[in-house]
């Protein structure tokens, strides 16, 4: 026997590798440095209590020297990045605790759910660099956040492998099945079953792995769910082929096998896909602010680093800038716009001891701000602290979770008590054939498949109506939604500043003096003219004086335009003519549309927004809406739907800005529009892609019809199964019947789901 095949009795005790040399213990030098890191750090416990082989270690590639972390005010170094190849809960054990053991470290916490590691360290003992190079070493692959997450090298080349061989022994299968009716050749048929067997056994051994993994781990720490019986199916599916092709006599089923992987697999992609990019994304918000700020010091300025303002520090603000921190001005006038948290587009004139806060925008003047807080401890940094917070929270059992236990028992027993009967009536070849059909037809295929296909046709149908949800999770929450609360600016309107109310003349004198302004009024005055094909004049001597309005000449008249009352602008001429101009957000065309059907469909809609009563009552009243909540921050808005949400209501909230962020991320579902903020784009369960309300009307409407659908293919199932289990079991259905009632099982699951689309549509007409 050669060398290489006795070393191939041996595994990697790290991944599970097989060791090709006679001497070596380890596969690489990679894993024996991981094994060496385990040891030393006394936390041998990892290898008996884990649930999957760690991945291989690969080399760091990434230059984390160069990386920019913050520091918290006791004067740690901190940072968040993504760990990948986390493959059960013992991986982020065995990470946090190496880690925690590093000289100067504080802190390390991993998210099994997310696969986010926040660490903390005293930065005059140790670098991020050899933080991550310890992570690498275990075999796990750290990076920033943001960065694109590697393919999926765990399921992938598996579903790859499976479906080429299930095609090929299906095209296989065809030409011996077509050769009981041609008399084909004895040795043709034991070709074909060879050639079948060669296929199917990477299948059974490689591809099925993540299933006999599922299963064994199950059974350790008893529980039984969906891969016990598939494992034992593949397993005796293969077995029963193997035999069978030896002794060159009956059939193998070898199709069936291949079929079964090939469809598992596929469903466990479409279950899991989506889940963790929208979680990662989630931590994006905290790079809205700015993140230098311009100082003043003794001898000038100097250009610092945003989170290292302390309070009393003053900062000089101009127009167009980003304000890095929340304080209050001290000199200056100017306007800025808070729609970071109030969500309001209109800009707001401010001055001395006016409040500011972090991501506000400077639309003119030239301000001094007074620093009360800056970094994590501001408005912003607390919003980016609760998003992040809330995409760690854990992934919810799905119902066929919950069956799987019962249905897997009532499989293995009915299996073995068929298995033990025909053994005493007939023989153990009869008892096999029997037993095999029984787990061949009960093979839990369609019930595994009803949910994934199924919320995968209601996906597809969601957003064909323009509303792309970023799970099955979130459109399963859509079909409980009870409480539909929505944000006024950008979400019930249209969320740009537009002229309400002018007559043409004064929007002509208007225009001509803010011709060449950049000002939000000016945009939203010019807009209009342009708009109505009004003529716009060429003012002279014009003058912008920022924060209080802007002057100059227009046909030989001095008029001056500046702020009147809330949402309005007064144009003034020299003889003491006083004209107004409204501006305001308007209506989104659908909206009350939309409002209305919301409350046919049975859920109660709320307004709720930041902006001032009097506009939101005026805003409800022409959308259609009751009840107003109005004056909330964002910390208020998340505290409301909490609330809704402990009397056992089923919030979706709609917004769009930055400040809907805490919101989105409360609610039972939460939704943003498209063309909103980044942030709230990225924490929301779902996107509004048509900028319509009517897209959370199909939501709702695809998430119940989804729910059915899903209901009535685990019914069937679940009936089917029961029939054809009963069949198998007195011998009425053997392994070949079984074969072909499997895939047929698993399309009346399809079937089932194609009906989504159709109950969608349905319901619009009606």
């Amino acid at each position: 026997m050669s060398d290489t095949l006795v070393g191939l009795r041996a595994q990697c005790p790290h991944c599970g590798a097989p060791v090709e040399a006679r001497n070596d213990e380890f596969c690489c030098h990679g894993c024996e440095l991981a094994w060496s890191i385990i040891h030393g750090a006394g936390l041998e416990r990892y290898y008996e209590d884990r649930e999957a082989y760690a991945p291989r270690p690969e080399p760091n590639r990434q230059s984390w020297e160069a990386v920019p972390t913050r520091t918290t005010p006791d004067g740690k170094a901190c940072i968040s990045v993504m760990i990948d190849g986390m493959r059960c809960a013992s991986c982020v054990w065995v990470t946090e605790r190496v880690l925690e053991r590093m000289p100067g470290v504080h802190n390390a916490t991993v998210s099994y759910a997310t696969g986010r590691a926040h660490l903390e360290w005293d930065p005059e003992r140790i670098n991020l660099g050899a933080l991550a190079d310890r992570i690498a070493a275990l075999g796990y692959r750290p990076r920033l956040l943001g960065e694109e997450a590697p393919p999926d090298r765990e399921l992938l080349p598996r579903l790859g492998l499976a479906t080429f061989a299930a095609m090929n022994i299906m095209l296989i299968s065809v030409s011996v099945y077509a050769g009981w009716f041609t008399s084909m050749a004895p040795r043709f048929h034991v070709f074909f079953q060879w050639a079948s067997l060669v296929l199917a056994t990477p299948v059974a051994f490689w591809a099925a792995e993540p299933f006999y993994r599922g299963a064994w781990s199950g059974l350790k720490n008893g529980v039984l769910h969906m891969d016990v019986p598939i494992a034992l199916a593949i397993a005796v599916l293969y077995v029963h082929g193997l035999a069978v092709t030896i002794a060159g006599t009956g059939e193998a089923y070898l199709d069936s096998l291949t079929m079964l992987v090939a469809l598992l697999l596929g469903g466990r992609m479409l279950e899991s896909r989506g889940r963790r990019r929208a979680a990662e994304a989630a931590t994006a918000l905290a790079a809205t602010a700015p993140s230098t700020a311009r100082r003043r010091t003794r001898d000038g300025f100097a250009t610092v680093p945003a989170d290292q303002l302390l309070p009393g520090d003053l900062i000089d603000l101009g127009s167009g800038q980003d304000v890095p921190a929340d304080g209050f001005v001290t000199e200056g006038a100017g306007q800025v716009t808070m729609a970071l948290i109030t969500g309001e587009a209109a800009p707001i004139p401010v001055g001395p001891n006016d409040r500011l806060v972090a991501g506000a925008v400077v639309e003119d003047g030239a301000l001094t701000m007074c620093v009360e807080s800056a970094g994590e401890n501001t408005v912003l940094g607390r919003m980016a602290t609760q998003l992040r917070t809330a995409a760690d929270r854990g992934i919810r059992p799905s119902p066929t979770d919950r069956i799987a236990p019962w249905f897997t028992a009532a499989t293995l027993v009915v299996a073995t008590v068929t298995f033990v009967s025909w053994w005493a009536a007939a023989d153990a070849g009869a008892a096999l054939i029997a037993s095999v059909a029984v787990l061949v037809v009960a093979c839990p295929c369609a019930l595994a498949l009803s949910r994934p296909l199924g919320a995968a046709a209601g996906l597809g149908a969601a957003a064909r109506r323009g509303l792309m949800l970023r799970s099955a999770d979130a459109l399963m929450e859509m079909a409980d939604v009870d409480m539909v609360a929505l944000d006024k600016t950008g979400t019930v309107t249209a969320g740009a500043l537009e002229v309400v109310a002018a007559r043409d003349e004064d929007l002509r004198i208007a225009s001509g003096l803010e011709r060449y302004s950049v000002h939000p009024v000016a945009r939203a005055i010019t807009a209009e003219a342009t708009r109505r094909g009004i003529p716009i004049p060429r003012g002279r001597d014009v003058r912008e004086t920022a924060g209080v309005g802007i002057q100059g000449y227009v046909d030989d008249h001095h008029w001056r335009l500046s702020a009147g009352e809330p949402g309005a602008v007064v144009l003034e001429s020299g003889d003491g003519d006083r004209r107004t101009i409204w501006l305001g957000d308007v209506l989104r065309t659908d909206t009350p549309e939309a409002i209305r059907t919301l409350g046919d469909l049975g859920a109660t809609v709320v307004l709720l927004t930041g902006d001032q009563a009097s506009v939101s009552q005026r805003m409800g009243r022409a959308a259609g809406i009751e009840a107003i909540v109005s004056d909330v921050d964002p910390d208020d808005k998340r505290k409301w739907i909490a609330e809704r949400k402990s009397e056992r209501h089923r919030v979706l909230f709609a917004g769009d800005g930055i400040n809907d962020g805490p919101g989105l991320a409360e609610a039972t579902v939460g939704i943003a529009m498209g063309t909103g903020a980044a942030s709230s784009v990225l924490i929301a369960d779902g996107i509004v892609a048509r900028g319509s309300l009517n897209a959370l009307v199909a939501g709702i409407r695809t998430g119940r019809a989804c729910r059915a659908a899903i209901r009535a293919n685990q019914v069937r199932s679940i009936g089917y199964n029961v029939l054809a289990v009963a069949a198998a079991s007195v011998g009425w259905i053997n392994p070949l019947v079984a074969a072909i009632l499997m895939p047929l099982s698993s399309a009346m699951v399809i079937w089932g789901s194609s009906r989504v689309e159709a109950r969608v549509a349905r319901e619009e007409v009606v």
